[in-house]
């Protein structure tokens, strides 16, 4: 059962959540061929905020 978890920062729409919950999906049981019902997908969004690349907070640039 693999569990994927996807880290990412907020701002991205419903149908782009759903469209990379589906291709992440189809390359999983194209790849190690997982059942599609086997595999879950966690998506963490993060405030621009609470990241920071290069001492930079994300919501600064």
């Amino acid at each position: 059962m693999p569990i994927v978890t996807v880290k990412m920062l907020e701002g991205r729409t419903d149908e782009q959540k759903r469209a990379l919950c589906e291709q992440v999906t189809d390359v999983l049981v194209e790849t190690i061929g997982a059942k599609r019902e086997a595999i879950s997908i966690v998506i963490e969004e993060m405030a621009k905020n609470h990241y920071a690349s290069g001492g930079k907070r994300m919501s600064d640039q």
